[in-house]
């Protein structure tokens, strides 16, 4: 199969007003006749459905949550990106964009990044108007704070639960729709399927988690908005029940997988403090804005933070990267934490942290305000590592958080199967190999309210549907492949919990296609998963059965997902020879350690097309190119 974009003809700034005039439009009478199903209901797929609810489609949305407001987006805390410029430093939709490009390490499209910089404002009224409660100076004007990545202030916070405020309006509009009747809600769903009727998305098969019970349901176009795979490392900062199983699902359908092997390491999390961890806790970036990292200059100096003076503290961002300091993007700052550790300069009783310390922020603009802007993070810091952030530094060290790779999707958001759109962080993104802080909020709710209405329409005006019944042989078949792993899961009857296996395959993941990646260590790797696969269909414990509450047995089916994901992002990971963003092969870098690309060979999305169990995955890649934003070694300093 070729990938064909759909990119728009013509100048950068001009191709999604122009695209969004040609694309065909569903008159209002008609929409009523179309039915929707919209899977997820975090930013991307709340404000997808309670737009497409509005334009008077029938949406059917489904949550595994037994509410929208329970979704992973509202662990995103420091902001959301617009250029408003309300800051008056310089910024513009044309810096927002190159900011982006250069953030991702020129491994992502222009036309989509430029389209994702343009609508962002359009977001911040949206919001705004759904009376969102962003932060404001003392004039009454909405505030602004830096981020990484750039040298304008052009986040829009709510002090540090941006990311749940901005779920609460995306809620609010949902529920009016549900009220309204045009959108209808099902709690505690689980997609375990993708429907495909001649060659078209036609709906999907989803467990009652309550019951067991398998429901099919019919419909003219799928949306997935399900978010990302962190998790397939065991420990990262995502949400326990966030996975990657109707992504996953709908790749064995057709659906081309787009850069598996970008993944983001936040630097700013609590530090791993024993094998009982099942997650890890985010600091967010914004904390960057005021807080200082540093670390000893002296190794394995064990004295307490206050006892070591000024002159002997590294402050090492700020000496390294003189024009971002703090604020460098995530993949800098967290290859330069491991380093610092690595070379025994860690602190705390592992080694492994560094510090993000406030007290010259607390001198100089007082408790208060930094209580203001940051007291909610202050107060779950606290509660989790029973210190005080503001009487001692944060210890923090870098962690899973965001995944770059997804669901590859055309400049409509359409996979590579019709009808099947691809949301937020489903989708592989507007992020290339690198996301910059605040930029997450910013594409799913871009992706929902202002892009995948339009596109969304132009595919039912521009497609017939014959009338499906959820009684075809295709959705029949789909059970009954649902049924068998089930089934199948159930009859082991091991003596190893899921969770065990998790834990055993994300040490795997964490150690040779983590943060640092190497030839070795990723072909090691590439050996010992199907080992552990094996395993786990031969050794699971899984208690209870298929026709009740089973969270064990939804466990399972993720991590069996999450086992065959992994396999691919390291093969990813193993044929892109060269750094990148996220993706760091140990093999390439600069003298100074930094990202050394290979734009020759590797200027490509890397779509990965499934072709069955027994099978080896087939590569197809999407040339990308930069008529803007020319690629040049990405320099901080």
């Amino acid at each position: 199969m070729a990938l064909e974009s759909k990119i728009p003809e013509g100048p950068l700034e001009q191709k999604w007003s122009k695209h969004k005039f040609k694309m065909k439009l569903v008159n209002p009478a008609n929409r009523r006749k179309h039915t929707i199903i919209v899977v997820g209901t975090g930013l991307a797929g709340a404000s997808v459905a309670a737009s497409l609810g509005e334009l008077g489609y029938h949406v059917l949305a489904f949550s595994y949550h037994e509410s929208p407001r329970r979704a992973h987006s509202i662990a995103a805390q420091g902001g959301i990106n617009a250029p408003k410029n309300y800051s008056n430093d310089g910024d513009s939709v044309y810096r927002l964009f190159y900011d982006t490009i250069k953030g991702g390490d020129y491994r992502a499209r222009e036309a989509n990044v430029y389209r994702l910089a343009e609508v962002s404002g359009c977001i911040i009224d949206q919001c705004v108007a759904q009376g969102v409660p962003f932060a404001r100076d003392y004039a009454g004007y909405l505030d602004n704070r830096s981020f990484g990545g750039a040298q304008v202030a052009r986040t829009f916070y709510a002090r540090g639960q941006t990311g749940q405020q901005l779920l609460l309006g995306a809620y609010s509009a949902l529920m009016r729709q549900t009220h309204a009747g045009s959108v209808k809600f099902f709690d505690r769903r689980e997609m375990l399927d993708l429907v495909v009727i001649k060659g078209q998305a036609r709906g999907i098969i989803a467990r009652n988690l309550l019951n067991g019970k398998l429901e099919s349901y019919t419909a003219d176009a799928v949306v997935l908005a399900t978010g990302g795979y962190g998790n397939v490392y065991y420990l990262s900062t995502n949400a326990k029940a966030s996975n990657a199983t109707a992504a996953w699902r709908a790749h064995k359908r057709g659906a081309f997988f787009g850069n598996p092997c970008y993944t983001q390491i936040h630097p700013t999390c609590i530090p791993v403090s024993g094998d009982h961890q099942s997650k890890l806790t985010l600091m967010s970036e914004s904390l960057r804005n005021d807080g200082r990292i540093w670390v000893p200059k002296q190794k394995g100096d064990k004295r307490k933070p206050k006892d070591i003076p000024e002159n002997e503290r590294d402050y090492y961002l700020e000496r390294l990267y003189p024009s971002f300091g703090n604020l460098v993007p995530r993949d800098v700052a967290s290859r330069r934490a491991k380093d610092m550790c690595d070379e025994g300069f860690g602190v705390g009783a592992s080694g492994l942290a560094v510090y993000l310390d406030f007290a010259s922020a607390i001198q100089r603009l007082g408790k208060d305000i930094i209580e203001q802007r940051y007291g909610n993070l202050f107060d779950m810091y606290k509660q989790i590592t029973a210190e005080n952030p503001y009487e001692a530094p944060m210890r923090i060290y870098p962690a899973v958080h965001y995944t770059m790779g997804g669901l590859w999707v055309d400049y409509n958001l359409m996979s590579t199967i019709p009808g099947l759109f691809v949301l937020g962080e489903a989708n592989f993104s507007d992020h290339g190999a690198n996301r910059l802080g605040a930029s997450a909020l910013m594409q799913g709710l871009a992706d929902g309210y202002f892009i995948a209405p339009y596109t969304i329409s132009d595919y039912i005006a521009s497609n017939k549907f014959e009338a499906v019944s959820a009684d075809a042989p295709e959705f029949k078949e789909a059970e009954n492949s649902i049924t068998a792993v089930i089934n199948k899961l159930l009859s082991v009857n091991g003596d190893k919990t899921v969770d065990e296996f998790h834990r055993e395959f994300g040490k795997i993941m964490w150690d040779y296609v983590g943060m640092g990646r190497t030839k070795e260590g990723l072909k090691k790797a590439l050996t010992v998963i199907p080992k552990i696969r094996e395993e786990f269909w031969k050794h699971v414990k899984i208690t209870g059965n298929a026709h009740d509450l089973n969270t064990e047995l939804e466990k399972a089916q993720r991590v069996a997902d999450f086992m065959e994901l992994g396999e691919l992002i390291a093969m990813d990971a193993l044929q892109r020879e060269e750094s990148c963003g996220a993706h760091f092969r140990e093999e390439y870098q600069t003298a100074d350690g930094e990202a050394l690309r290979n734009d020759k060979k590797f200027s490509y999305v890397a779509a990965w097309e499934y072709k069955g169990a027994k099978q080896k995955q087939v590569l197809h890649k999407e040339s990308l190119k930069f008529e803007y934003a020319k690629p040049s070694q990405r320099s901080y300093k």
